[in-house]
């Protein structure tokens, strides 16, 4: 039996940290080292790239690049292979690229490069600046096979990335069902990079107080994945790096970005259900358990078209009267406003008295105007209402000068037949091969009114009522369909919030004093995950999957009152997710929200007030 594979994790986005991959080189043995740099956002900032005068050249992350160009021969002395999706919308560019990077080791790179994503050309999405197909991590396997010292590829999902070195290493085949989805699940784990690592973790504090993260200036250290031959793996970091790795690190990053039960790739269908987790202490979280079936039927697309153009003027209210003042302020600016301009206010908060700064006492109005034409929201939108600055509202000011329109992308998902889509690896000698289809696939899934998530590739996702159960997994909890809790009805006012019980005394708490959670987006969707922490009762989370329903959430988060909700419980990973379709409208480039990614969503959440058990309470 092979041994495992060291898999690192050097970049969760497009902009992450760019000595990571140097820190992952220097501090200690690795014989991958991945990262992610592709997101919606992404994809539709290297398609407008591409739309510059000499922009076909253009469409790759250049920062990953960049970071090459450092320790590129650093890594081929060190014998560590490096594989990235930053190939964007132009692989083959970046490869390259690649191979005229002056190594300083006596030889070049073996650069080979995976394609057959991009579908703009297909004629499948007239209009679209971008469509491409979510690719598996047997092209990166066979491109590894061959000798590539660097893969890059275009739009594979996050944890090919992982897994086709997984492939590679211990020689899995497309039936190796459960070893697969247990690199998708290590994958997904390390895909962010330092999320993994206590980055936006909502137990942060908890572990300052606690001791167990020393010291949280230290810049955290990235992720790495010890994959073994059955699929299972050890989650830790390079010693002497920042942040930490415990169980309740691992989970906040599994639920991240979630939706239901499967979790579904172009290689295997996951069931998160199945998930195992076990702290072995010193920053290392062993993941085992976990079953893999057939992958789906038909490819995820990811589509952005430009949608038009936005712009904002951002109004601040201070000291006294501030409800009225921010009532004067809308009507007058509504009055002068072009006819059919499609716009939005904020919500904003009432200040407290008697504060020590100004700025404490003030809070923030933004108006928010879209347009299919430039022009409407260029001065005909900022005009009239920087012309009030004399004539409104005591203390009229606004945050920044009036702006240009900026143009903003719409996002969509869809889904191709795999005979839509030639999968092609580049070799470092110039052949090519194409990449088979799975020989066997499930049955195919009709998607629900939830979007699917696009990092996953092939997700068809089967949230709310009619949903099937997953492997051993309950429904999930749907609008309409909602079993029996602990939680009495209560009126969707925004006002007290339902009381979850377990019997016994009560005490009216933070949701926070509890729960743990982290939030994220895909396309208009937002989704919640909320777990208990390791340290507390199981009874605890018997409490979490009973209180947790949908008009819960509606009560605690009135933004959501008419949006469809969905609930789905992952007892051992000792929480629930939610989703919430359409509360990004038509996602983060639009941003109709001022958290647009949704990314504090679930630290709203926690600051909520319910009654909660003394019992497993602290």
């Amino acid at each position: 039996m092979s041994e495992p594979l060291r898999v690192a994790n050097c970049s969760g986005f497009y902009g992450d940290r760019l000595s990571a991959l140097r820190e992952q080189l220097e501090g200690g043995p690795v014989d991958v080292i991945t990262g992610d740099w592709l997101a919606e956002l992404t994809m539709l900032i290297l398609g407008k790239d591409q739309l510059r005068p000499g922009g076909e050249s253009l469409g790759y992350a250049k920062t990953f690049l960049r970071q090459l160009e450092d320790c590129l021969g650093l890594a081929l002395e060190r014998g560590v292979r490096i594989v990235s999706n930053a190939g964007g919308l132009n692989p083959a560019g970046l490869a390259e690229a690649i191979g005229e990077i002056d190594t300083g080791s006596g030889r070049g790179p073996r650069v080979a490069y995976v394609d057959g994503d991009d579908l703009r050309a297909s004629g499948l999405f007239p209009g679209a600046l971008t469509a491409n197909a979510y690719l598996g991590a047997f092209g990166i396997a066979a491109a590894l096979e061959a000798g590539a010292d660097v893969v890059v590829t275009g739009r594979v999902t996050d944890a090919s990335v992982v897994m086709g070195p997984a492939i590679w290493h211990h020689g899995w085949t497309q039936d190796s069902l459960d070893e697969l989805a247990g690199a998708l699940v290590a994958g997904h784990v390390i895909e962010c990079g330092t999320q993994a690592t206590g980055g936006n973790f909502a137990g942060l504090f908890d572990a300052v107080a606690s001791g167990r993260l020393k010291d949280p200036l230290v810049p955290f250290g990235f992720p790495i994945a010890e994959i073994a031959a059955d699929g299972s793996s050890v989650i830790t970091k390079h010693g002497g790096t920042g942040g930490l790795v415990t169980t309740d690190t691992v989970a906040a990053q599994l639920f991240y970005e979630i939706q239901e039960t499967a979790y579904l790739n172009p290689d295997v269908t996951c069931d998160l259900a199945s998930i195992a987790l076990r702290d072995l202490g010193e920053d290392r979280v062993e993941i085992g358990g976990v079953r893999g079936s057939l992958p789906p039927e038909r490819l995820k697309v990811a589509v952005n078209e430009l949608g038009g153009w936005r712009n904002q003027v951002e109004f601040v209210l201070t000291g006294l009267d501030v409800d009225a003042k921010a009532e004067l302020l809308k009507a007058q600016v509504e009055a002068v406003l072009p006819a059919g301009l499609r716009h939005a206010w904020s919500t904003h908060h009432t200040p407290p008295l008697d504060s020590g700064t100004e700025e404490g006492a003030a809070t923030l109005l933004r108006l928010v105007a879209w347009s299919h034409d430039a022009d409407a929201v260029g001065r005909a939108f900022t005009g009239p209402a920087i012309e009030l600055v004399l004539a409104s509202i005591p203390g009229f000011h606004v945050t920044a000068p009036p702006s240009k329109p900026s143009a903003y992308g719409v996002y969509r998902p869809e889904y191709v037949d795999r005979s839509a889509v030639t999968e092609t690896v580049h070799l470092p000698d110039g052949t090519t091969l194409t990449v088979p289809p799975p020989r066997r696939v499930g049955p195919p899934l009709t998607p629900s009114g939830a979007s699917p998530h696009p990092e996953w590739g092939l997700e068809q996702h089967r949230v709310g009522a009619s949903a099937a159960p997953t492997h051993h997994e309950a429904r999930p909890h749907s609008t309409e369909e909602r079993p029996h809790s602990a939680v009495p009805e209560a009126p969707l006012d925004g006002g007290e919030a339902p009381l979850g019980r377990a019997g016994g005394p009560t005490r009216r708490v933070a949701v926070g004093e509890l729960v743990y959670a982290r939030s994220g987006d895909k396309g208009g969707n937002a989704n919640i995950g909320l777990w208990i922490p390791a340290d507390r009762p199981d009874a605890a989370v018997d409490w979490l999957l009973a209180t947790v329903t949908p008009d819960w959430i509606r009560t605690l988060m009135p933004e959501t009152r008419d949006l469809p909700v969905h609930v789905v419980p992952l007892r051992n990973l000792r929480g629930v997710n939610v989703v919430v379709e359409g509360i990004l409208g038509a996602g983060v480039a639009e941003g109709v929200r001022f958290d647009p990614q949704a990314k504090a969503l679930g630290e709203w959440l926690r600051s909520r007030v319910v009654d909660i058990p003394e019992e497993l309470l602290r």
